[in-house]
């Protein structure tokens, strides 16, 4: 909020608010979520109507909310923004409703292991202020050619005309069902150190544990680069095969988020 404020010129008309405790959030997550949705909400929330990233009020019982077509899962699903005097109403409708189509509840370790799967990035874990949004994947959100520039717009073109990254988030899968991961394990590419795990948690689809790294190579990364590796990760002592990607491991086309 105060960055914010800090950075809002004399001449705009723009405004910050802490809305914090206006709403709350509930998370509709998995494959049966739009189902679940569309069975207490009129609005319509197919996919045409409903794509990926749309965002809209709908109704929900007596209740109004701020509806996000958003995951960080890696599933379809939704995220709900809920003013706070509504939100045990609608939560108590979706728990009704949700007995049709076997709704279960879910913590954070459970999300800690579906994001890892699909790769996402957890900000002061994965990635911080020293890392720059092109190597830990984010470059796509980076709009160069805005009209009105950006904080840190300078630093973006600088990066962005060395070429390819030398250093660069990746994920590791062990390739033993067995061993857990728990943080800073150091990865191996024949047989030298070249990152070690920022976090990681077992990701039951992929039947193993898997964690996020920096790669750093000293050296143009690419898929070529990954293919020709012996990779290895040392967990406690031990030194275990693996398998690693620059792409999400767990749907790497986004085609079940999209669908």
């Amino acid at each position: 909020e105060t960055w914010l404020k800090r950075n809002i010129s004399d001449d705009a008309h723009a405004f910050v608010t802490d809305m914090t405790s206006a709403y709350a959030q509930l998370n509709l997550q998995g494959p049966k979520s739009r189902e679940l949705l569309q069975a207490i909400t009129p609005a319509d929330v197919s996919n045409e109507a409903f794509p990926y990233r749309h965002v809209q009020e709908i109704a929900i019982g007596y209740a109004r909310a701020i509806c996000v077509r958003l995951t960080y899962l890696g599933e379809l699903g939704y995220e709900l923004y809920i003013p706070t005097e509504q939100a045990l109403h609608v939560y108590d409708t979706i728990v009704k409703a949700g007995k049709e189509f076997n709704l279960s509840h879910a913590g954070l370790k459970a999300l800690g292991s579906l994001r890892m799967e699909k790769g996402y990035r957890d900000y002061g874990h994965d990635m911080d202020n020293m890392d720059d949004p092109y190597e830990v994947g984010l470059g796509f959100t980076i709009k160069l050619e805005k009209p009105s520039g950006f904080i840190g717009r300078d630093a973006c073109v600088k990066k962005k005309a060395e070429g390819a990254l030398k250093r660069c988030l990746a994920q590791v899968l062990v390739n033993d069902p067995e061993p857990l991961l728990y943080h800073a394990e150091i990865i191996t590419r024949n047989n030298k150190n070249v990152g070690y795990v920022r976090s990681g948690s077992y990701c039951f689809t992929l039947g193993g544990a898997v964690g996020l790294f920096m790669i750093e190579a000293g050296e143009s990364i690419d898929e070529t680069y990954i293919a020709r590796g012996k990779w290895e990760i040392n967990i406690a002592g031990k030194r275990y095969p693996a398998t690693i990607s620059l792409k999400p491991l767990y749907d790497p086309e986004n085609e079940k988020i999209k669908s």
